[in-house]
This record gives structure tokens, C-alpha cells and sequence, in this order.
């Protein structure tokens, strides 16, 4: 199972809950870089955007799966 071996490996809910919120930030952070430095324009920053935010509810569901196996 894979939650198992997250959390014999070291990895706890915590971790996953960081990693959720870091994901959010560097979205932002990707989006307003991709608007400065690309000529692409906007479309190209929303898909930066979005692609990184799309990792944030997976961590998420990591973290709660963790804590379940914690608990």
C-alpha cells in the first residue's frame, strides 16, 4: 500500500500538508515569472499556473491518508 510505505519511509501528513500549501505559492510564483519573463502572454502563464496548482489536492489527499494511517 502506498500510503504504508510513505510513512515507513519517514513521510508524514504534516509533510504533505506543507507541500500542498508550497504548491500553492509556486503556482503563483510561476505564473507572475512566466508573465515577466516569457512573451508567450497570459495563456501561457495560466497553464504554468495551473499545472502547478493541480499538484496541491494530491498532497492534500497524501496528507489525509497519511493521517488516517496515523490515527
Amino acid at each position: 500500500m502506498l500510503v504504508k510505505m510513505l510513512h515507513d519511509k519517514g513521510v508524514r501528513s504534516d509533510h504533505c500538508y506543507d507541500a500542498g500549501l508550497a504548491s500553492i505559492g509556486l503556482s503563483i510564483v510561476s505564473w507572475v515569472v512566466s508573465i515577466q519573463a516569457e512573451d508567450a502572454g497570459v495563456s501561457r502563464a495560466d497553464r504554468w499556473g495551473i499545472f502547478v496548482g493541480e499538484w496541491a489536492p494530491t498532497f492534500f489527499a497524501l496528507g489525509l491518508a497519511l493521517r488516517q494511517y496515523e490515527d
